[in-house]
């Protein structure tokens, strides 16, 4: 079928489109050959011609050259010739039909750091080792490409095509492949809320793109009430879905998919991300910091809850600035709110918060939470990138850490956390001249308080943030000791806590404050019953005491950390 946006191949060649409905006349410069393209309806341009993979090709509009939009192969940088990549005709070893969504054990990275060498490639070899720990999903942070050698991958401007940085498009074939191989799901972090600040050409190609009566936080808004606009980014979903056999995508910041048509965007997207292959399990989770249920009501099946990871941060480090500041009055409470319900701010007031926050979202199954205690965005956001270890009492951390492994919400781990890591995840970027000046001083402004203090936030733009960033696989007592406690939590909670999770959403949940910084819970469900104990600073003098297969971190009772979780079928 022929796609909207970009190239693709039919018996009569190879054609290619652009949405430029404000252009006099488009030509396609293919191997320094030009074709003139055709106006079709709708504001289109297209042509069909002979090609071969590896040919370089631009488009000509009104007199200036540009990149392919929906490149899905650059010959360089984003400001360079995009390229013709063949039909999809990789061969596929693993017989892969997806796994259910309630033994989802997440595990979030970024290519560049996770390995010495930054490919997939390298990143491929590590994954038996978080096969072998449990770990039954990885989640990639953003992969299009984005201007310059480093990056987070959250200012994409070429969102079809993988960042050579990290290899070729058959690199990341081979990735998904072994990781089928080895039981792991790989989902893929999507940007469809705004470009890059640099190489973004759609902004001349096309600029009813945009929507001029709206802006994101970081870039101009997409004007989603423009079918093109909608089909842009439902094609890059089932390109990458498609082409690349991923399980599933997150999608960044949903609450800047707004305006006319936004709605009608995301209910189509997860219709059509699922039509791509009927027969394999895909998986749909979004970042919505507006805590609302209906995305999850509709057809997706999870989201990030940061309400859990801000109780947590706060129960363990004491913070309040920021978007702390509501979960810093009682962070205990906050806690055994999240594991009753979910999410903890649900539209009611609160000290501390400007206006309330989100609606009721306890009739969501568990498995719609997909919970964290670090994840990129809280440890890159913070002016040293420090990671929870660095910032609280280590046995805390680590009996918070087996919370989220064993409570009955989908657990998310940031790389290294696994293994006790400490090294830091800095915001780290690769541009040049005014742009690199701005981001730097943006960046300084958003820590002021660090400069108050006679300190510099880490350089952004400067290559040592992004070598500090680099994950640190040394193999010494607190790594065995972490990955110790990753595997056994993650075995029981494979044998004892799925199987209840797969066997229908809670059918009750209760959760009991003992005093200060302990609490009680339990849920049930059609399988049985799953129980639990939590010390957070004080012993609980009287621990939830679970009946059947048990798991204790610590002593309830007598340590001031500690859980214990107890699962009793029926």
């Amino acid at each position: 079928m022929t796609q909207s946006w970009g190239g693709s191949w039919s018996a009569e060649g190879w054609t290619v489109r652009l949405w430029a409905p404000e252009a006099l006349r488009v030509d396609l410069i293919l191997a320094g050959r030009d074709h003139p393209m055709m106006a079709q309806a709708g504001g289109f341009w297209s042509a069909t011609v002979p090609a071969r993979p590896g040919m370089d090709y631009r488009f000509r509009v009104d007199g200036a050259a540009f990149p392919d939009p929906a490149s899905r192969c650059q010959a360089g940088g984003v400001h360079d010739a995009s390229r013709v990549t063949g039909p999809d005709d990789f061969p596929w070893q693993a017989d892969w039909r997806g796994r259910d969504w309630s033994g989802a054990v997440l595990y979030e990275l970024h290519l560049g750091t996770f390995t010495g060498e930054g490919t997939l490639s390298a990143a491929m070899e590590r994954l038996a080792e978080l096969a072998e720990l449990g770990f039954t999903a990885v989640e990639l942070m953003p992969v299009g490409q984005w201007a310059g050698a480093r990056g987070w991958g959250y200012d994409g401007v070429l969102p079809f095509a993988l960042h050579p940085a990290y290899g070729q498009p058959d690199d990341l074939r081979r990735f998904v492949d072994r990781a089928h191989g080895l039981g792991l799901m790989v989902i893929l972090d999507l940007v469809m809320n705004h470009f890059g600040p640099e190489g973004a050409c759609l902004h001349r190609i096309a600029p009813a793109f945009f929507d001029r009566a709206r802006h994101t936080p970081w870039g101009a808004a997409f004007d989603f009430a423009q079918a093109p606009v909608r089909e842009y980014w439902i094609e890059c979903a089932e390109y990458w879905l498609g082409s690349f056999r991923l399980d599933g995508l997150r999608l960044d910041a949903v609450h800047q998919i707004a305006g006319p048509g936004a709605e009608t965007f995301l209910r189509r997207l997860a219709q059509r991300a699922r039509a791509v292959d009927p027969g394999r399990a895909i998986h749909l989770i979004v970042e919505d910091e507006r805590n609302e249920p209906t995305l999850r009501e509709t057809g997706y099946d999870a989201a990030w809850n940061d309400d859990f990871h801000h109780a947590v941060h706060c129960l363990l480090t004491g913070e309040s600035h920021g978007y702390y500041a509501s979960f810093a009055r009682d962070p205990m409470d906050d806690l055994a709110r999240a594991l009753l319900r979910g999410h903890v701010e649900e539209g009611h007031p609160r000290p501390g918060l400007i206006r309330p926050r989100g609606h009721p979202c306890a009739h969501l199954p568990t498995t719609a939470f997909v919970n964290a205690t670090q994840t990129h965005d809280q440890i890159g956001n913070r002016a040293r990138g420090e990671r929870l270890l660095t910032l609280a009492d280590p046995q805390g951390v680590r009996t918070a850490y087996a919370l989220l492994l064993l409570s009955p919400y989908i657990p998310m781990v940031f790389m290294g956390e696994e293994r006790g890591a400490i090294t830091p995840f800095l915001f780290f970027a690769d541009y040049a001249g005014e742009l690199a000046d701005a981001v730097r001083k943006g960046r300084a402004a958003a820590f002021s308080e660090i400069a108050a203090l006679g300190a510099e936030a880490p350089d952004p733009l400067a290559e040592g943030s992004f070598a500090r960033s680099h994950l640190d696989w040394c193999d010494n007592a607190r790594a065995r000791d972490w990955l110790d406690l990753t595997r056994r939590a993650l075995a029981f909670r494979a044998a004892r806590v799925v199987p209840l999770l797969a066997s229908g959403p809670r059918l009750e949940a209760r959760v009991e404050r003992r005093g200060a910084t302990a609490l009680r819970a339990v849920w049930r469900f059609p399988a049985g019953t799953l129980r639990l104990g939590l010390s957070m600073g004080t012993p609980d003098p009287a621990p939830c005491p679970p009946r059947g297969a048990r798991f204790d971190l610590g002593r309830p009772g007598i340590d001031r950390f500690a859980l214990s979780v107890g699962v009793e079928p029926r």
